[in-house]
């Protein structure tokens, strides 16, 4: 290693050390075999399915004789692996243009492009669309992956609201400086001011991002007030909505359409962007839109443009997924993750009344999730996700400035594959935790040192968008 190489990595690795300090280093680790899941994404358990399992090799191995038919003579084999390029080379494919068209009639939308990942989807679409002038407003939660989008983009102005606030002030002015303003207010004011009548007058547009479902507290966004308030606010039809659908495809909307077929709203949305990698159990994203847009993004977006795309495994496992949700297979899946939403949260509620602990130490929401993300509140989320990591429960814990100072918690994610006796393991460990808690009066000084630590870097950082 150079010279200069070897400063860099204590550069580095002094940086390290700071994130190490403040409880802030991540790391790579593998699940032990055995332990249950209550922290992945893959709420329809659909990867680790029989019937989509034995599909998914069948397409496969169809792939591989594909060729050979009834001739006597041997045709190549077709590339099973990889694409061997970016899609404007030789990375397209008639498997691609079908499924692309066969998702987007599934979700009663006109047109689809498919990317790698949401992540790709989301970097592609808000890094090329708006235009020299434009604006893009959206929730002051919104996904990572946005904002890497927003930052690369021409857009003029970026601005948030407050977290699913659509109507009118959120508060006092202090409070409205402290958490934002409602998405009503952010779009008002775009029309005043020197630079308004671009606006107002329909000249330049403004992109409006939410997500279905936002991935910390497993709140749904409230797509009818907010096609509303765009559509009421901004009259000139410059308003443009985009719905990250990643956390939400797979396990709302009739066969797993999504929020936004759920709702109707499939012709008052401009863009959707959909995740394979949550309910759906595979990996990939794809953006509904018109074939319009489909062509611009074909042209611009530079993270389906240079990058190798999807291989026929990869294409083969989302069709075979879509396959299962076409013809139903979901339906008890959906029913049974249903009802261990319902019975989580009671059993947790049920802590709280039998404990009755200080609300910094345990919390749950009053009122019945609406995904199946539950998160439970503590002041020391490390000290609990790992009691329930060694009981084998994989939760996580999910602290400032993930989630804002005060909302620390670990995050509970159901599936369709867990069991209720896992549910009620998850939860007496939860409650052993809480019980033992009340009996030492206190913290370890270990996780007084860490609190103070997340204290301090909340204070320093705020929100972190997500």
């Amino acid at each position: 290693m150079s010279q200069n190489g070897s400063l860099l990595d204590a550069a580095l690795a002094r940086l390290l050390d700071r994130r190490r300090l403040r409880n802030q280093l991540r790391s790579l680790n593998i699940v032990p075999v055995g332990t249950a899941d209550f922290s992945s994404n893959a709420y329809l358990s659909l990867s680790s399915h029989p019937a989509v399992q034995q599909a998914f090799l069948a397409q496969l191995q169809s792939a591989v004789i594909a060729n050979t038919g009834g001739s006597s003579q041997v045709k190549p084999v077709p590339s099973l692996l990889g694409s061997g390029g970016s899609r404007l080379l030789d990375g397209n494919s008639l498997e691609y243009e079908t499924l692309e068209q066969t998702i987007a009639t599934f979700h009663r939308a006109p047109a689809g492009l498919l990317f790698n990942s949401a992540m790709d989807a989301n970097v592609g679409l808000f890094s090329c669309i708006p235009q020299p002038g434009d604006a893009v407003v959206y929730d002051e939660l919104i996904h990572a992956s946005v904002h890497d989008g927003m930052r690369m983009s021409r857009a003029a102005e970026r601005i948030p609201f407050a977290h699913n606030c659509v109507w009118g002030d959120t508060g006092s002015m202090m409070e409205t400086k402290s958490r934002g303003r409602s998405l009503e207010a952010v779009l008002q004011d775009l029309q005043r001011g020197p630079t308004g009548a671009v606006f107002k007058s329909g000249e330049r547009n403004i992109f409006i991002a939410v997500e279905g479902i936002y991935s910390m507290d497993g709140d749904l966004a409230p797509l009818g007030d907010i096609v509303r308030c765009v559509e009421r606010t901004l009259p000139s039809g410059n308003g443009y909505i985009i719905v990250d659908e990643a956390h939400s495809v797979g396990i709302f909307g009739n066969q797993g359409r999504g929020l936004v077929c759920e709702l109707g709203l499939e012709d008052r949305i401009w863009a959707r962007v959909l995740g394979f990698g949550k309910a759906m159990g595979c990996a990939g994203g794809i953006i509904l839109s018109s074939p319009t847009t489909r062509s611009y993004l074909i042209n611009y977006a530079r993270t389906l443009i240079y990058t190798t795309a999807m291989g026929p495994p990869s294409l083969a496992s989302i069709r075979v997924t879509y396959e299962f949700l076409a013809r139903g297979g979901a339906t008890f899946l959906l029913h049974h993750l249903r009802i261990l939403i319902q019975q989580t949260h009671a059993l947790l509620l049920a802590v709280g009344t039998r404990q009755t602990p200080p609300p910094e130490l345990f919390r749950v929401n009053a009122p019945e999730p609406e995904s199946p993300i539950i998160p439970v509140f503590t002041s020391w989320p490390r000290s609990l996700a790992r009691h329930c990591q060694k009981q084998g429960y994989m939760v996580r814990p999910i602290v400032a400035p993930t989630v804002p100072k005060g909302s620390e918690r670990i995050r509970v994610c159901l599936h369709a594959g867990n069991t209720l006796g896992e549910v009620q393991g998850l939860v007496a460990a939860v409650e052993a935790w809480v019980a033992s808690r009340k009996v030492s009066g206190g913290e370890s000084e270990q996780e007084v040192v860490e609190r103070g630590l997340l204290a301090s870097e909340a204070g320093k950082n705020g929100k972190a968008r997500l």
